[in-house]
């Protein structure tokens, strides 16, 4: 784990009355990056509010999502930094990136919904976090 993963799982961890994590996966991918790239927190959180569950419709996970936000946020404009992130996600997921679908096969598995969720965050925020050090945007 690193400084940027452990903020997005504490975020994760702050639930709401009605069950749900206070933070979703686009917004916890995306504001944990926030400050060290010099923008409002604030603004990025509500920037990524409607895209939970792929933009609530199931399409591109905000995990993926909120990860590409601050990509951007940084002025990462490059071509092979996006398609080797892609590339490590479908690896990792059988080609997958919707998050209907990444859901559907984790159920398949067994799997709970919270924990494939909080795993996808800390893969794609490893990733940026990673893309951002190799481009010297974060020390």
């Amino acid at each position: 784990m690193s400084k940027y993963t452990d903020m997005a799982m504490d975020r994760r961890e702050m639930i709401s009355a009605d069950g749900r994590p206070v933070y979703n996966c686009c917004q916890a991918a995306v504001s944990v990056f926030a400050q060290d790239l010099g923008y409002d927190e604030e603004a990025c959180l509500k920037t990524a509010t409607f895209f939970r569950g792929g933009m609530q419709m199931g399409s591109v996970c905000g995990a993926i999502t909120g990860s590409l936000m601050a990509l951007g946020l940084a002025g990462i404009d490059d071509t092979a930094v996006l398609n080797e992130f892609y590339r490590k996600i479908r690896e990792n997921h059988g080609g997958l990136m919707n998050c209907a679908d990444l859901l559907r096969v984790n159920a398949e598995k067994g799997g709970e919904k919270k924990p494939h969720c909080d795993k996808m965050i800390c893969e794609c925020v490893s990733y940026v976090e990673e893309a951002l050090r190799g481009k010297g945007r974060i020390v």
